[in-house]
């Protein structure tokens, strides 16, 4: 389902900005992080997303999950049939 908005150019530095409305944002699925291509064709622009949104440590480490990622990567104790 697709959702416009009219939105007014603001400065913004020395560029011209507009903010993406939260609706038409889920509606394109775009998240925080996300990089996207902006370009430019007569009086129109279009902008698309690329890849995947990059996650911040702190987002990383809140989608750790122990059990689905083996734990540990180093075992304190030998592990199995191990000889050292």
């Amino acid at each position: 389902m697709s959702k416009t908005a009219i939105l007014t150019v603001q400065q913004w530095g020395n560029s011209l900005a507009v903010r993406i409305p939260a609706k038409v944002a889920r509606s394109a699925r775009f998240k925080v992080g996300q990089l996207v291509e902006v370009s430019a064709r007569d009086s129109s622009v279009l902008i698309r997303a690329i890849g995947e949104p990059r996650l911040s440590l702190a987002q990383k480490l809140a989608a750790f999950d122990p059990d689905r990622h083996g734990g540990e990567l180093l075992a304190t104790v030998r592990v199995g049939r191990e000889a050292f």
